[in-house]
């Protein structure tokens, strides 16, 4: 193709090919941004829970002793064997 100095502009199908893959690549990037976030926010969901399982194993480990096992379907508590 010969380079020359007159203004050149895209035909109207690639210009809509243009714009139409630069609006995919946004709404992509956006959307990894929503899974980032929501990612993070899982995470501190989980050590929350984490932290509230911890807390309320002490308590039954100090009500029926470290030596003790839960059903966790009947909630019966057996001592180990």
């Amino acid at each position: 193709m010969e380079v020359t100095d007159k203004k050149q502009t895209l035909e109207e199908q690639e210009l809509n090919t243009v714009r139409e893959l630069n609006t995919q690549f946004g709404k992509l990037k956006m959307a990894l941004g929503e899974i980032k976030l929501r990612e993070v926010d899982l995470i501190e969901e989980v050590k929350a829970l984490k932290n509230a399982f911890t807390a309320q194993e002490k308590k039954l480990v100090e009500k029926y002793g470290a030596d003790s096992v839960i059903n966790i379907q009947t909630g019966e508590v057996t001592k180990k064997e």
